[in-house]
Protein backbone atom coordinates (compact mmCIF):
# COMPACT_ATOMS: atom_id res chain seq x y z
CA UNK A 1 0.00 0.00 0.00
CA UNK A 2 2.76 2.43 0.89
CA UNK A 3 4.70 1.82 -2.32
CA UNK A 4 1.58 2.47 -4.45
CA UNK A 5 0.93 5.79 -2.69
CA UNK A 6 4.56 6.93 -3.11
CA UNK A 7 4.47 5.95 -6.81
CA UNK A 8 1.30 8.04 -7.24
CA UNK A 9 2.77 11.09 -5.44
CA UNK A 10 6.09 10.86 -7.33
CA UNK A 11 4.23 10.44 -10.64
CA UNK A 12 2.02 13.44 -9.85
CA UNK A 13 5.01 15.69 -9.06
CA UNK A 14 6.89 14.42 -12.10
CA UNK A 15 3.92 15.26 -14.35
CA UNK A 16 3.67 18.77 -12.84
CA UNK A 17 7.44 19.27 -13.35
CA UNK A 18 7.19 18.20 -17.02
CA UNK A 19 4.23 20.55 -17.62
CA UNK A 20 5.99 23.51 -15.99
CA UNK A 21 9.25 22.81 -17.84
CA UNK A 22 7.48 22.46 -21.20
CA UNK A 23 5.46 25.64 -20.61
CA UNK A 24 8.60 27.57 -19.67
CA UNK A 25 10.42 26.31 -22.79
CA UNK A 26 7.52 27.35 -25.07
CA UNK A 27 7.26 30.75 -23.36
CA UNK A 28 11.02 31.29 -23.73
CA UNK A 29 10.85 30.38 -27.45
CA UNK A 30 8.02 32.82 -28.20
CA UNK A 31 9.57 35.60 -26.11
CA UNK A 32 12.76 35.32 -28.18
CA UNK A 33 10.80 35.33 -31.46
CA UNK A 34 8.96 38.54 -30.56
CA UNK A 35 12.21 40.26 -29.57
CA UNK A 36 13.51 40.30 -33.17
CA UNK A 37 12.62 43.63 -34.84
CA UNK A 38 11.24 43.45 -38.39
CA UNK A 39 13.13 44.95 -41.33
CA UNK A 40 12.60 48.68 -41.76
CA UNK A 41 10.36 49.36 -44.77
CA UNK A 42 11.68 51.55 -47.57
CA UNK A 43 9.23 53.90 -49.25
CA UNK A 44 9.49 55.68 -52.59
CA UNK A 45 9.81 59.12 -50.97
CA UNK A 46 12.72 58.13 -48.68
CA UNK A 47 16.06 59.84 -49.11
CA UNK A 48 18.69 58.09 -51.29
CA UNK A 49 20.83 57.19 -48.26
CA UNK A 50 17.96 55.14 -46.79
CA UNK A 51 17.35 53.39 -50.13
CA UNK A 52 21.04 52.48 -50.36
CA UNK A 53 20.81 50.65 -47.02
CA UNK A 54 17.79 48.60 -48.15
CA UNK A 55 18.42 44.97 -49.15
CA UNK A 56 18.30 44.37 -52.90
CA UNK A 57 15.92 41.78 -54.33
CA UNK A 58 17.48 39.15 -56.58
CA UNK A 59 15.90 37.60 -59.62
CA UNK A 60 15.86 33.81 -59.94
CA UNK A 61 18.34 32.49 -62.47
CA UNK A 62 20.79 35.34 -61.99
CA UNK A 63 20.03 38.96 -62.54
CA UNK A 64 21.51 40.87 -65.44
CA UNK A 65 22.60 44.44 -64.81
CA UNK A 66 20.32 47.01 -66.35
CA UNK A 67 21.33 50.44 -67.47
CA UNK A 68 19.49 53.45 -66.20
CA UNK A 69 19.61 56.82 -67.90
CA UNK A 70 22.85 58.56 -67.11
CA UNK A 71 24.95 55.40 -66.72
CA UNK A 72 27.41 54.00 -69.23
CA UNK A 73 28.18 50.40 -70.02
CA UNK A 74 31.78 49.43 -69.55
CA UNK A 75 33.45 48.50 -72.80
CA UNK A 76 36.76 46.96 -73.67
CA UNK A 77 39.66 49.40 -73.80
CA UNK A 78 40.37 50.79 -77.24
CA UNK A 79 43.54 52.15 -78.79
CA UNK A 80 42.15 55.69 -78.98
CA UNK A 81 41.15 57.11 -75.65
CA UNK A 82 39.22 60.30 -75.18
CA UNK A 83 40.58 62.85 -72.73
CA UNK A 84 38.86 62.78 -69.37
CA UNK A 85 37.56 65.87 -67.64
CA UNK A 86 39.44 66.98 -64.60
CA UNK A 87 37.31 67.10 -61.46
CA UNK A 88 35.90 70.49 -60.68
CA UNK A 89 36.85 72.16 -57.44
CA UNK A 90 34.18 71.92 -54.80
CA UNK A 91 33.05 75.21 -53.36
CA UNK A 92 34.20 75.83 -49.82
CA UNK A 93 31.45 75.32 -47.23
CA UNK A 94 29.61 78.37 -45.96
CA UNK A 95 30.86 79.69 -42.63
CA UNK A 96 28.75 78.58 -39.68
CA UNK A 97 26.72 81.05 -37.62
CA UNK A 98 28.24 81.82 -34.23
CA UNK A 99 27.60 79.04 -31.71
CA UNK A 100 26.68 76.52 -34.43
CA UNK A 101 28.56 73.30 -35.09
CA UNK A 102 28.46 70.39 -37.53
CA UNK A 103 27.01 67.08 -36.41
CA UNK A 104 25.28 63.92 -37.50
CA UNK A 105 22.16 62.02 -36.46
CA UNK A 106 23.05 59.21 -34.05
CA UNK A 107 19.52 57.81 -33.54
CA UNK A 108 19.25 54.61 -35.64
CA UNK A 109 15.62 55.17 -36.70
CA UNK A 110 16.21 58.77 -37.82
CA UNK A 111 14.46 61.85 -36.44
CA UNK A 112 11.31 63.85 -37.09
CA UNK A 113 11.95 67.46 -38.03
CA UNK A 114 9.40 69.72 -36.31
CA UNK A 115 8.40 73.35 -36.80
CA UNK A 116 8.53 74.19 -33.06
CA UNK A 117 10.46 72.71 -30.12
CA UNK A 118 7.68 70.49 -28.75
CA UNK A 119 6.26 67.03 -29.37
CA UNK A 120 2.87 68.32 -30.61
CA UNK A 121 4.40 70.63 -33.26
CA UNK A 122 3.83 69.97 -36.96
CA UNK A 123 6.24 67.52 -38.61
CA UNK A 124 7.94 69.31 -41.50
CA UNK A 125 10.25 66.50 -42.55
CA UNK A 126 12.66 63.87 -41.37
CA UNK A 127 16.36 63.34 -40.89
CA UNK A 128 17.93 59.95 -41.66
CA UNK A 129 20.43 58.07 -39.50
CA UNK A 130 24.01 59.34 -40.00
CA UNK A 131 22.80 62.33 -42.04
CA UNK A 132 25.03 65.38 -41.72
CA UNK A 133 23.44 68.38 -40.02
CA UNK A 134 24.34 71.77 -38.61
CA UNK A 135 23.19 72.36 -35.03
CA UNK A 136 22.20 76.03 -34.87
CA UNK A 137 20.91 76.41 -31.30
CA UNK A 138 19.21 74.70 -28.36
CA UNK A 139 15.93 75.42 -26.61
CA UNK A 140 16.04 77.10 -23.22
CA UNK A 141 15.37 73.82 -21.40
CA UNK A 142 18.09 72.08 -23.51
CA UNK A 143 15.68 69.32 -24.62
CA UNK A 144 15.41 70.42 -28.28
CA UNK A 145 17.96 71.45 -30.91
CA UNK A 146 17.37 73.67 -33.92
CA UNK A 147 19.17 72.15 -36.91
CA UNK A 148 19.70 72.77 -40.61
CA UNK A 149 20.21 69.90 -43.01
CA UNK A 150 23.67 70.13 -44.53
CA UNK A 151 23.49 70.95 -48.24
CA UNK A 152 19.96 72.29 -47.81
CA UNK A 153 18.27 75.34 -46.39
CA UNK A 154 15.66 73.27 -44.50
CA UNK A 155 15.62 74.03 -40.78
CA UNK A 156 13.64 72.58 -37.91
CA UNK A 157 13.70 71.23 -34.37
CA UNK A 158 14.72 67.73 -33.23
CA UNK A 159 14.84 66.13 -29.80
CA UNK A 160 18.21 66.74 -28.11
CA UNK A 161 20.49 63.79 -27.35
CA UNK A 162 19.92 62.15 -30.75
CA UNK A 163 22.77 63.94 -32.50
CA UNK A 164 26.50 64.01 -32.00
CA UNK A 165 29.13 66.60 -32.82
CA UNK A 166 31.41 65.87 -35.77
CA UNK A 167 35.00 67.14 -35.75
CA UNK A 168 35.95 68.87 -39.00
CA UNK A 169 39.55 68.76 -40.20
Amino acid sequence: MLSGLTKFILGFFLAIAVLIGGGAAIAFYFMNRTGIPPAKPVFSNDSPSVKAQAPKATEPGGAKPTLTPGTKAESSPSSTSAPTESPKATPSPKPLPSGAYRGRVSWAEGLSLRSQPNQEAEKIGGVAFNQKIIVLSESEDKSWQKIRLEGSEQEGWVKAGNTEKVDQQ
